[in-house]
């Protein structure tokens, strides 16, 4: 009875993976000279040409301009009129954890935690699947990068950058380990009685000594890196080697102003510049991120205020206050399942304090600037990787973006996806006669 069980099982999750993945295999090195002709190119670093173009080979950005100033011969590429269309550079979706998680349901497709409260030694790279079905979905709507990240634990590990069309981790990586992630400890704000236990000064007590905690194992860590190498490999304390050579870069997630401060502080202690995520309560500490130099992912504009006393409105406009007073943001999503809704994001943000084109430098230049890979992406460029799409209508517009056709490193990727096959598939079915 158990055998014939399992057989079932075994015949169920064969037939669930083959019905959960979407066929599409990564696309081939460009062959040959594209260019781009007479679409409206945003560029990303705050430039519109209304008639512009863009022309790339090898992979790489090797002309952007005005269209009315040149020429291009018949033969010299693949010629792309795209005409009273927008060319934007790929959007890119950071601190997430795209391809660690495939079924919430399912265990053994969650690879986004690990058990303990100190895991610098975790690399989410590693565990990064390419075979899963949810980037198709992100291609579909400009997001063709992604920064994934360990969650969990006061150290939850090193995020690494990827490219969202590939056939391994190996492929799809951009950047290796380009940051270790802290979850600052945090104090519960409490509304109302708490439960016993869980009183007001018992949980500050907690908080406190989590955060003492941390600053013991930043010390050690620091002194076993700085000092002679010991006969035996310690894999946590060694993890942190990049962190204080400066080849890391420190994420720390904080939300409330008195957190996003003592983060700062404690990262300056040990000569680190963090970057804050979340920083739901940023916009009251501007002067001193800026002074600080602190840059700020701001985590889901589409959000309810952090505290009962904020203007309602206080999540959408939190991105253009950090904005213009100087201070370097990026606009991020939650999970991995909403990657592909980023643009709207910072759609919403353009309406509440910012243009158009700067908000979506906080998905494209800024967001590349903050991750360290603002020499490849982030903007349409000569010399920058041809990583780009076409969209019909404006791309941070829930009702027009409409992208038609997209460019990784100069590859042709297939825009098809799980949910257009189902859409197609039960229209066919259901279309009325």
């Amino acid at each position: 009875m158990n055998k014939k069980i399992l057989a079932l099982f075994l015949a169920l999750a064969v037939s669930a993976s083959a019905f959960g993945q979407a066929n599409i295999s990564p696309a081939k090195a460009q062959t040959k000279k594209v260019i781009l002709l007479g679409g409206v190119v945003h560029t990303g670093n705050g430039q519109v040409i209304n008639n512009g173009y863009v022309v790339f080979e090898k992979g790489k950005i090797t002309g952007v301009g005005d269209a009315t100033t040149v020429r291009f011969a018949t033969n010299d590429g693949e010629m792309i009129n795209v005409n009273g269309k927008h060319v934007y550079p790929g959007f890119i979706a950071p601190v997430n954890t795209l391809g660690l998680v495939e079924y919430e349901s399912i265990k053994a497709t969650l690879d986004f935690q690990e058990i303990g409260n100190l895991n610098p030694h975790i690399r989410s790279l590693v565990a990064y699947n390419t075979d899963s079905k949810v980037p198709a979905t992100l291609r579909s709507n400009g997001v063709l990068m992604a920064q994934i990240r360990p969650s969990g634990g006061a150290i939850s590990g090193s995020s690494s950058i990827v490219q969202l069309d590939a056939w391994n981790w190996e492929d799809a990586a951009v950047k290796t380990d380009d940051g270790m992630h802290v979850n600052w400890p945090t104090t519960p704000r409490f509304r109302g009685f708490a439960r016993p236990g869980f009183s007001a000064e018992s949980m500050a007590e907690r908080t406190q000594a989590a955060i003492l905690e941390l600053n013991s194992f930043f010390a050690e860590a620091k002194a076993y890196n700085e000092g002679a190498k010991p006969a035996e490999t310690n894999t946590r304390m060694a993890a942190m080697a990049k962190l204080f050579k400066g080849e890391q870069k420190l994420y720390i997630s904080a939300n409330t102003q008195k957190d996003i401060v003592a983060a700062v502080n404690f990262a300056k202690k040990f000569n680190i510049t963090p970057i804050i995520i979340g920083g739901s309560e940023a916009y009251l500490i501007t002067d001193f991120l800026k002074q600080n130099n602190v840059p700020v992912i701001v985590n889901q504009p589409h959000s309810l205020p952090s505290s009962v006393d904020d203007d309602v409105n206080m999540p959408y406009k939190n991105t253009a206050i950090l904005y213009n007073a100087g201070v370097t943001v990026a606009v991020s999503i939650n999970d991995f399942w909403q990657q592909r809704n980023l643009p709207f994001m910072a759609g919403t943000v353009a309406t509440w304090g910012l243009d158009k084109e700067k908000a979506l430098q906080t998905i494209t230049l800024n967001t590349a600037k903050i991750l360290g890979i603002d020499k490849t992406t982030g903007s349409l460029e000569v010399g920058k990787d041809a990583t780009l799409f076409i969209s019909t209508g404006d791309a941070l517009d829930m009702k027009t973006n409409k992208v038609e056709k997209a460019f990784i490193q100069g590859r042709d990727i297939n825009l098809d996806n799980l949910h257009k096959q189902l859409d197609k598939k039960f229209s066919d079915k259901y279309t009325i006669k």
